[in-house]
């Protein structure tokens, strides 16, 4: 039983069935249920998903993310101070944008054992009290 960390595109892919990652999602999704691994992201995560059904005035999509970004099927993670204190060690040290940051300082704060990410950069990184960085094609699932 694992924590696994998912960036928000990887929720965007699944919740859009996008035709290239949104099989792979549920795909996944379905072997960590399997492995009762526990689903985490930011509550970051949730503010990145609804700002486009907002933006285009969709409430049924930001319902549909609010149901599935939810406890107890995803456990959202605070951005507290420990995680600002942690967000300023990564990006001094790291050349990334501040909302990678973001999901990889509330990752470690927590110490989740995967952070998942469709975004190759971040699979290169190693971040204390993150274990994996793996990208969408890792073979784990």
């Amino acid at each position: 039983m694992s924590r696994v960390y998912w960036d928000t595109m990887l929720f965007a892919y699944m919740i859009e069935a996008h035709p290239e990652y949104g099989v792979r999602t549920k795909q996944i999704l379905a072997a960590m249920r399997k492995r009762r691994d526990t689903l985490c992201t930011s509550v970051f995560t949730l503010g990145e998903l609804l700002t486009g059904p907002y933006k285009k005035g969709v409430m049924d999509l930001a319902s549909q993310v609010k149901e599935v970004i939810r406890p107890p099927r995803v456990e959202l993670l605070p951005f507290s101070a420990e995680t600002a204190e942690r967000y300023a060690r990564i990006r001094a040290s790291n050349p990334l944008p501040p909302a990678d940051t973001i999901h990889l300082a509330t990752a470690a704060v927590a110490g989740v054992t995967l952070f998942l990410t469709n975004d190759h950069r971040l699979s290169k990184l190693v971040i204390p009290g993150i274990d994996f960085i793996a990208g969408l094609d890792v073979n784990l699932f």
